[in-house]
């Protein structure tokens, strides 16, 4: 019986314990929705993406030109015109796959742009969210947009707007994000891409052209 009563005692403590442990989540797409600095640095590297982008393109229509010229008068030129003319197209094509990857490519002047200009974003939300979290003796802080598997959210448990109104944001004023620009290249893995009509052009990849917040949640803390 004393047995029976001490495990009983230990499972009632272990339950209190659990429910004791709060638990909370933010949704981060929601909050950078509200962050003017998020949406200018998103401008700014969405610009820089397309102008890389189009000098790259650029290069590599000069050399279908270079291209189609030579099959034009391959049959004029002399085996040692030839082989130099080629040398000439291969050497464009290598300088673009260089810029590409320069450019776009991992740890590319795009990525670390990116970082220079978010992650001291991504590090105050951070701040916020340890303060809140802290204020309000949470436990575990969950992030909504990150989380595929959160398949079910109770509100009441968002502290998004806390972390908003920490960071001396408005919920519910959020941010257009200025342009769409469009984000080129490949990773180190794929720098080659394709063209229209051929393999060795770069291939685009679309730029984070924001997020679509959700509605501003109405008497939250």
């Amino acid at each position: 019986m004393k047995k029976s009563a001490f495990i009983i005692a230990l499972f009632s403590m272990v339950c209190f314990v659990a429910t004791a442990q709060k638990f909370g989540y933010v949704d981060t797409k929601y909050i950078l929705s509200h962050v003017p600095e998020y949406q200018s640095a998103q401008a700014e590297v969405n610009k820089l993406s397309a102008q890389w982008q189009k000098e790259i393109e650029s290069k590599y229509e000069t050399i279908t030109k270079l291209e189609s010229a030579l099959q034009a008068e391959k049959i004029l030129l002399t085996e040692e015109m030839r082989r130099k003319r080629q040398e000439e197209i291969d050497s464009k094509k290598q300088e673009a796959k260089d810029m590409q990857k320069q450019k776009f490519g991992v740890d590319g002047e795009l990525f670390r742009k990116r970082e220079e200009l978010v992650k001291p974003i991504q590090d105050q939300i951070y701040e916020a969210i340890q303060e809140v979290a802290s204020t309000s003796a949470l436990m575990v802080i969950f992030d909504k947009a990150n989380h595929s598997n959160m398949l079910y959210t109770n509100p009441k448990h968002d502290i998004s707007d806390k972390v908003l109104k920490k960071m001396g944001l408005k919920p519910g004023e959020i941010i257009e994000e200025e342009g769409d620009g469009e984000e080129g290249g490949e990773s180190e893995e794929g720098t080659e891409g394709t063209k229209p009509g051929g393999k060795d052009a770069p291939k685009g990849t679309s730029g984070n052209k924001g997020t679509q917040p959700r509605s501003p949640q109405k008497g939250k803390g």
